[in-house]
């Protein structure tokens, strides 16, 4: 990209002069706007970030940001945010990538980006489905969708984004909806304050090849009791009329109406994402309507080492006692054969 001066007070700095070329309609919109206003409340120059992404329709993404971009090859996102933020940790690296890009032929590198908890920022669009190659389904279709790979059906079990990330170790993950802006650009803004990988799955929808899927806890009508917006330190509340919470009971977590009597605002869960346990935070990613709410928000942050950092120290500590100072001392050291 060109004329990257330095502007953090308005979103539209990080615009750039491309045609944005997603359907009409289409989640992907939102998104963008919701990252362009968290950026311009960082107060980091332009020329500090680089956006990464692999194939699929999010994967356009870097062409419509004034920043640096690498659009890269199916599923190798995470491969190449880890070279960029390991060669130059002073980089604010952010990967785009969908629910196929991601969690299919990408997955091996995502979990292990995660594990290493490199300091890069993870937006995962999960739609449910393949936009880009026109309706297959993806790891994340619930069982039973009817596609163009799944006629009758398809017959395999979806992953669970925050199931998967607190499985391999993820020290963040938070959960939002397209359309819901504003909690999604504070999800970003603190995602890109948190050290290490942070991981946000994005529940957004894809108008031509499975519109309307999160509809059952997205739409206006049913949302406030359908989702749960979880805030750290704060009681885990919902409803129309906040009149419902979330308690422990037992194991398992159950959703109580609040009165004056038996439960209200002081005998609920208060949610803690900084808790290291994550036994908690597990549960809250995964529960489904209609049993459960959908948690969104900031579910899981938690301070861990990074990989660059480590990566970085670890080199100084060989340089103090390594005696190999230079490229001749490499050559010359080891065995050495003579060739007369």
């Amino acid at each position: 990209m060109t004329n990257l001066v330095v502007n953090q007070s308005n979103p539209k700095d990080f615009k750039s002069d491309q045609e944005v070329r997603w359907c009409p309609g289409c989640g992907d919109h939102a998104v963008l706007n919701a990252v362009q206003k968290a950026l311009s409340e960082l107060g980091i120059p332009r020329e500090k970030f680089v956006f990464v992404s692999g194939i699929g329709c999010s994967s356009r993404f870097p062409y419509y940001m004034n920043t640096y971009g690498f659009h890269g090859i199916h599923g190798r996102a995470s491969a190449i945010a880890t070279g960029v933020k390991t060669a130059n940790p002073e980089l604010s690296v952010w990967q785009i990538t969908g629910d196929g890009d991601a969690l299919a032929i990408g997955g091996n590198h995502f979990i292990h980006a995660i594990r290493r908890n490199i300091d890069i920022n993870i937006i995962l669009f999960n739609n449910e489905i393949y936009g880009l190659t026109k309706g297959q389904y993806s790891p994340t279709s619930e069982r039973g969708l009817v596609t163009k790979t799944s006629p009758f059906g398809t017959v395999e079990e979806p992953f669970s984004v925050g199931e998967l990330v607190i499985g391999a170790k993820g020290k963040f993950f938070a959960r939002t909806l397209d359309t819901s802006v504003s909690l999604s650009t504070q999800i970003y803004v603190e995602a890109a304050k948190h050290k290490g990988t942070s991981v946000v799955e994005v529940l957004q929808n894809c108008i031509i090849f499975n519109d309307g899927i999160h509809d059952t806890i997205a739409g206006k009508e049913v949302r406030e009791d359908r989702t749960i917006i979880l805030k750290h330190g704060e009681p885990m509340i919902f409803g129309k009329g906040n009149d419902k919470g979330l308690i422990l009971d037992g194991l398992k977590l159950r959703v109580v109406k609040l009165s004056e009597n038996e439960y209200n605002e002081k005998n609920v869960l208060v949610h803690d994402a900084t808790e290291p346990n994550p036994g908690i935070q597990y549960m809250l990613a995964n529960m489904r309507h209609p049993e459960y709410p959908v948690a969104l928000g900031v579910i899981r942050s938690v301070a861990g080492s990074t990989y660059e950092v480590s990566i970085e120290n670890q080199i100084d500590e060989i340089r103090k006692t390594s005696k190999i100072k230079c490229m001749d001392d490499l050559l010359s050291s080891g065995s050495i054969w003579k060739v007369e």
